[in-house]
């Protein structure tokens, strides 16, 4: 009796990539081997700056909040190190947010921090 394969299954999983690499350059897009790989390693890719955006938006943070202290007379580490002295609860997110949008706030958060 001849070997019994499964070809609905293994051509669906092959189609199922095939379909996540739509669009790709050359043979990316329509060899199976290049194909499988191009997608796994963006998979990785994908991962990798999962990780990174993280990285990247915290330092814009602190060059927004960096370039705001400096024109009120701070450095930004001596004012993280004030606003964490004086016990505020702020993140670096909604203090660049503040520096940006409405410097009248971020004024104010500086002074209270200033005389504590």
């Amino acid at each position: 009796m001849p070997r019994s394969v499964n070809h609905v299954a293994s051509r669906a999983k092959r189609k199922k990539i095939l379909k996540l690499t739509r669009g790709y350059y050359g043979a990316r897009k329509n060899v199976w081997t290049v194909a499988k790989n191009t997608w796994e390693k963006g998979l990785t890719y994908a991962y990798r700056d999962r990780k990174n955006k993280k990285r990247t938006f915290r330092a814009l943070w602190i060059q927004r909040i960096n370039a705001a202290a400096r024109l009120e007379g701070f450095s930004y580490s001596k004012l993280m190190g004030f606003v964490h002295k004086s016990g505020v609860e702020i993140n670096r997110k909604v203090l660049a947010d503040l520096a940006m949008n409405n410097p009248e706030a971020f004024k104010a958060i500086i002074d209270k921090v200033k005389n504590a």
